[in-house]
């Protein structure tokens, strides 16, 4: 993880076309809050941490499976014959 310090108005790009900044830095009852703003690509899907990890569950449940074992997915998908392997006819 790469660890930077940033104070409000500046910037971090990554890969030429994502910019986050740091709008402001705020402190409430010993707690520091950032508010960042991030400029990337219309198409590139940005989440909170939390929702990304519900959206994951609720897709894991959604498909009765779990893929993290990509070995495994992979032999499923060469073993599939036909239609069932996402031919449309």
């Amino acid at each position: 993880m790469l660890v930077l310090t940033r104070r409000s108005g500046e910037s971090v790009i990554i890969a030429d076309d994502i910019k986050i900044t740091v709008v402001s830095v705020d402190t409430k009852a010993g707690k520091a809050y950032v508010k960042l703003g991030i400029t990337a690509p219309a198409d590139l899907k940005i989440f909170r941490e939390e929702i990304y990890e519900e959206i994951r569950r609720e897709n894991e449940a959604a498909s009765g499976a779990t893929l993290t074992d990509f070995a495994e997915l992979a032999r499923a998908w060469k073993q599939m014959k036909g239609p069932a392997r996402g031919r449309s006819e």
